[in-house]
């Protein structure tokens, strides 16, 4: 199986968009802990990890294709956010971007017939409208309670209780 260069250069952009959103993630998560949103912190904590882990998927299926992964200096990170509520925007901005990037390269191995990646990327197509879905729906969470101190700590709360993965050890 051959890729062609064109996916090749998708595939190894996406790298970079995967390392880029854990380094976000990581920055919001630090940003939570040191603001007392200890459950947003654990949940971008994970959040850092599960986007590490989508780099490092792309990266094995480029090396089973034969092909060395590109792997990209990420951007930095801003470490200064305005609230929890601006965290979530930028995360669900974040993901929307990642999924139209899938998108674009879902269409094209659909146009040159490459079935293998095609197959490959339906994972990702599944797992974008589950991080979408999860943002919005905490999005709608600051209408539904509030944005008070205590609605703040219920949605940290509500965070704590979505986090599948232990805060890494400091």
């Amino acid at each position: 199986m051959k890729l062609s260069s064109k996916l090749k250069k998708l595939l190894n952009d996406q790298v970079g968009l995967e390392a880029n959103a854990s380094h976000k993630y990581l920055a919001m998560a630090s940003w939570c802990a040191v603001t007392g949103y200890e459950g947003a912190a654990g949940f971008f904590f994970a959040q850092s990890d599960e986007e590490r882990t989508h780099m490092l998927k792309i990266i094995h299926y480029l090396n089973d294709m034969g092909v060395p992964a590109a792997i990209p200096t990420t951007k930095d990170s801003t470490t200064s956010f305005r609230s929890l509520e601006t965290i979530i925007k930028t995360a669900l901005k974040n993901e929307q971007e990642v999924t139209k990037a899938i998108h674009k390269m879902v269409e094209i191995s659909q146009t040159e017939k490459d079935h293998s990646t095609y197959a490959f990327l339906e994972w990702f197509v599944n797992e974008q409208v589950q991080e979408e879905t999860k943002f919005e729906t905490l999005l709608q969470k600051f209408d539904l309670i509030g944005r008070d101190k205590i609605a703040i700590n219920e949605i940290d709360k509500i965070l704590a209780s979505q986090t599948t993965a232990a805060e890494p050890a400091a």
